[in-house]
C-alpha cells in the first residue's frame, strides 16, 4: 500500500543496468577467460540468463551483485540437456537466439506465459534469411522456439523496427557468420552490444543508423562495472519532480544517449533536473542526477526519443498526469507487445485514479488537471506498472494498492524499501 508523502529527500543508488548485466553474461560466456561484473542486477531476468548459459556448460559463480563468468570461447557452448527457460526476459529470449542460432546443435527455449505471447517473428525473418534454423514450435511466431544446427551467411538486414533487441540478435548471430553481417534501423535504438562486443574485442562498426560485425572473432573476457539502470532510475526521477519538499540525488546512473530520453523529456515538461560528475564507466556514460519538485507542463514526445525511453512511458505517463496541460505520446505502438499492452494498462490504471487519459493506436494524450485518488493498480504482472503506480501513489489522496507487488523482482527487487526509505 502506498500513501501521499509530504516530502521525499535522499541520495540512493538504484540496480545495475539490466540490459548491460545479459550482455555480460553472454559475452563473457562466448569470450575466452574470465569476464567479471560488479554491480551486476541480481533480478529475476537476469538470473535466467545465468541459468540458460549454465546449461550449455558455463561455469558462473555469483555472489548478490558480483558475477564471474568463465567463458568458453565462440565456438564452446555445448547442447543444453533440457529445453532453456527465459522465464519472463525478452531480452534474454531475443539476444541468446541470435548465439544459438550459431551452434552445431539445436536447442530449444521458453518462458512464463507473457514470453509465450511476444512477437518473435521480428527476429525469426533474419536469422531465417542468415540461413538458420529456427522454428515457432506452436507455428504462432511466438516461443517456444527451436533454433540451430546449420552454418550461418552474413547479410545485410533492414529491420522494419527500432528495436536493440532485433539489432543485437542478428549482431550476435553475425559472430558465427561469414562475412560482415550488418543492421539498419529506422531509428538508432539502445547501443550497448555495440560497445560492449567492442570492448570484448569484436570488429563492430557503428554508421548512422547501420552497425555492422565481423564473423568469427576472438573475443577475451573483460572486467565490466555495471552501472545503476536508468529505466529503474525513472521512477525516482519522476518522483522527484511530482512529490512536493523533494530533493533527491540518484548516483551513477547510465546516461547513455540512445537510453536517456526520459531527462530530455523531463526538461521539456519543465523538470529542475541536472546531472553531476558526468564520466566514462567500462565504456559507458554515467553521471549522478539531482531532481527537486517541480511545476510541470505538457508537452508532445514523439519520433526519434520513443526509443530511448519506450520502457520508461508508464512512468513518464504519471509525470504528464501531475502536469498542467496536455501531454501527447505518438509512434510508441511498441508498447503494446511489452510485458503487457501498456498502452491498455496505463490507461485503465491512470482513468481509475481520475486521470483524462485517451488511448490511441500508437500512445495516449492525457489531459490531466486534477489531483490523482488512490486506486486498487492491476499490474497484469508487469514489473514497470507497478513500479510506475506506486509512484503515482505518493501523490494521490487516499491509499494505493496493488494485486501484485512481487513482479518488481524482475528488475528491481527492493523497490518498494528503497521508496519508503526516502519518504
Amino acid at each position: 500500500m502506498i500513501t501521499k508523502v509530504n516530502s521525499l529527500k535522499g541520495e540512493i543508488t538504484v540496480p545495475g543496468d539490466k540490459s548491460i548485466s545479459h550482455r555480460g553474461v553472454m559475452f563473457g560466456a562466448i569470450a575466452e577467460g574470465i569476464t567479471e561484473l560488479t554491480g551486476f542486477l541480481d533480478g529475476a531476468d537476469c538470473r535466467s540468463t545465468i541459468a540458460c548459459f549454465r546449461a550449455m556448460g558455463i561455469d558462473i559463480t555469483q555472489e548478490h551483485d558480483h558475477v564471474v563468468i568463465h567463458g568458453k570461447g565462440l565456438h564452446g557452448l555445448t547442447s543444453p540437456k533440457r529445453m532453456l527457460d527465459v522465464g519472463n526476459s525478452g531480452t534474454t529470449t531475443r539476444l541468446i537466439s541470435g548465439i544459438l542460432a550459431g551452434q552445431p546443435f539445436v536447442s530449444s527455449l521458453n518462458g512464463d506465459e507473457s514470453i509465450q505471447k511476444r512477437p518473435m517473428g521480428r527476429i525469426i525473418t533474419p536469422l531465417t534469411q542468415m540461413g538458420a534454423y529456427i522454428k515457432s514450435i506452436k507455428d504462432n511466431g511466438c516461443a517456444p522456439l527451436e533454433i540451430g544446427g546449420t552454418p550461418l551467411h552474413s547479410i545485410h538486414y533492414d529491420s522494419p523496427v527500432a528495436s536493440a533487441q532485433v539489432k543485437s540478435c542478428v549482431l550476435l548471430a553475425g559472430l558465427y557468420a561469414d562475412g560482415i553481417t550488418s543492421v539498419t534501423e529506422p531509428v538508432i535504438s539502445r547501443n550497448h552490444t555495440e560497445l560492449m562486443l567492442k570492448g570484448f574485442g569484436a570488429d563492430i562498426k557503428s554508421n548512422g543508423l547501420t552497425a555492422s560485425v565481423q564473423g568469427n572473432p576472438r573475443l577475451i573476457g573483460q572486467k565490466i562495472v555495471v552501472p545503476g539502470d536508468i529505466s529503474s532510475a525513472a521512477y525516482f526521477i519522476v518522483a522527484g519532480l511530482i512529490c512536493p519538499n523533494a530533493d533527491l540525488l540518484i548516483k551513477n546512473v547510465n546516461t547513455n544517449p540512445t537510453r536517456a530520453g526520459i531527462i530530455q523529456v523531463a526538461k521539456d515538461m519543465g523538470g529542475n533536473i541536472e546531472l553531476l560528475n558526468n564520466r566514462i564507466v567500462s565504456g559507458e556514460p554515467v553521471a549522478d542526477i539531482h531532481v527537486t519538485t517541480s511545476s510541470l507542463h505538457g508537452c508532445e514526445i514523439s519520433g526519434d526519443i520513443i526509443p530511448t525511453l519506450i520502457d520508461e512511458i508508464p512512468v513518464i505517463a504519471v509525470m504528464a498526469a501531475c502536469a498542467s496541460g496536455t501531454t501527447t505520446i505518438k509512434d510508441a505502438a511498441e508498447l503494446k507487445v511489452k510485458e503487457s499492452n501498456r498502452i491498455e494498462t496505463v490507461t485503465e490504471n491512470l482513468r481509475n485514479m481520475g486521470c483524462d487519459i485517451t488511448p490511441t493506436d500508437d500512445g495516449m494524450i492525457i489531459a490531466n488537471q486534477k489531483p490523482l485518488h488512490g486506486a486498487l493498480i492491476k499490474t497484469y504482472k508487469d514489473h514497470r506498472i507497478a513500479m510506475s503506480f506506486a509512484i503515482a501513489g505518493l501523490v494521490a489522496n487516499g491509499e494505493t494498492t496493488f494485486d501484485n507487488e512481487n513482479c518488481c523482482v524482475i528488475s528491481y527487487p527492493n523497490f518498494f524499501e528503497t521508496l519508503k526509505a526516502l519518504s
